[in-house]
């Protein structure tokens, strides 16, 4: 069963949430929507019937929501368990109230709780209540898996039993759409990423980098591209994320490692501060320190700390403080017609 947004539009008085966009999550696959909390947040009141949408419908299969609650499950970040009740209480509970028909024993483990089925839950640790909120989903066994920031903060082996358990529902041919802040969550996790905004519904772009790829690099003349490359990758896991220039916020130089920083985030990127300069460069960027390359459309201040001292002040969530050295004031001051 597919969960599908069509023509789905979010405006809170004069403000817009999210414009119109179309996505669809299909049965056997696992999309993840990058966000802000406010967006994030939005959309979960929407698919909970909380709140409605400005314009457009969300549709589970061929009907609303209200006509297939029982076919969409979630995992909140906030897990809502009964401390009093142990881990096994709990599943049994959950089960009865479905009227499920999945058997505990399984359930307990896919979500490897075998050790921890009679602690309470309030003796358990984040990362295993967050294993238990996956049990108490699977006992569920709905036809569309909704996942709020599903590993935030959890532990290496707990990441690892929901990606398993992620596996586990694409061959299911379940759906499961991941809302998440964190880029590399995302990366990690799902077949498609979208990052969704006030601009818009836009893809992410990856790829997976292969051994066989590595041993054996095409030659000078099939790599030679006719066109001109415009998105600047970082790695990801073994993944390689494509951002647009505009996207980027600022560059960092840290002992020999260039970073990108995108909404809060900050991502390695595989060319050297001096390539992604000449890169950028016609994009807007300038080097304002020798470590750092700013993009000058979120520039919001430049400010004057002593005769030698200047900062820019960004226009982004942090207000993020970036250094900018007296040479590069005066080619700023230059370029501004100051």
């Amino acid at each position: 069963m597919s969960l599908q947004f069509i023509g789905a539009e979010k405006r809170i008085n004069d403000m817009v949430v999210f414009p119109s966009f179309d996505l669809s999550v299909e049965p056997g696959k696992v999309v993840a929507v990058y966000s802000s909390v406010n967006v994030r947040e939005q959309l979960i009141d929407l698919l909970l019937e909380k709140s409605k949408l400005s314009n457009g419908e969300i549709r589970i299969g061929k009907s609303g929501i209200s006509e297939n609650r029982t076919g969409i499950g979630f995992f909140f970040l906030q897990n809502g368990l009964y401390e009093r009740l142990s881990v096994e209480e709990m599943i049994r509970f959950t089960k009865r109230l479905y009227t499920s028909d999945q058997s505990i024993e399984k359930v307990i483990h896919t979500a490897q709780l075998e050790s921890k089925r009679r602690n309470k839950i309030k003796n358990l640790t984040y990362s295993e209540r967050k294993r238990v909120q996956l049990a108490l989903l699977l006992i569920q066994n709905p036809e569309i898996y909704i996942f709020e920031e599903p590993d935030q903060n959890m532990d290496l082996e707990s990441k690892r039993i929901f990606l398993s358990v992620l596996q586990l529902l694409k061959q299911k041919g379940r759906s499961a759409f991941i809302l998440t802040g964190n880029m590399e969550s995302a990366v990690t996790a799902a077949d498609q990423i979208f990052r969704l905004d006030e601009n818009g519904l836009h893809p992410v772009h990856i790829s997976v980098e292969t051994e066989k790829e590595i041993e054996n690099p095409p030659s000078i003349a099939e790599s030679i591209v006719p066109v001109r490359f415009e998105k600047i990758p970082t790695k990801v896991n073994e993944k390689i994320v494509l951002f647009d220039p505009p996207e980027i916020d600022y560059i960092e130089s840290n002992d020999g490692q260039s970073f990108l920083h995108i909404k809060g985030e900050s991502f390695p990127s595989v060319s050297t501060l001096n390539e992604l300069e000449a890169r950028l460069l016609p994009f807007g960027f300038f080097r304002c320190h020798r470590s750092y390359i700013v993009n000058l459309q979120k520039v919001r201040e430049v400010i004057t700390w002593t005769r030698n001292s200047y900062s820019l002040v960004l226009d982004d969530a942090e207000k993020s403080t970036i250094p900018l050295s007296k040479t590069k004031m005066v080619e700023l001051k230059e370029m501004l017609g100051l």
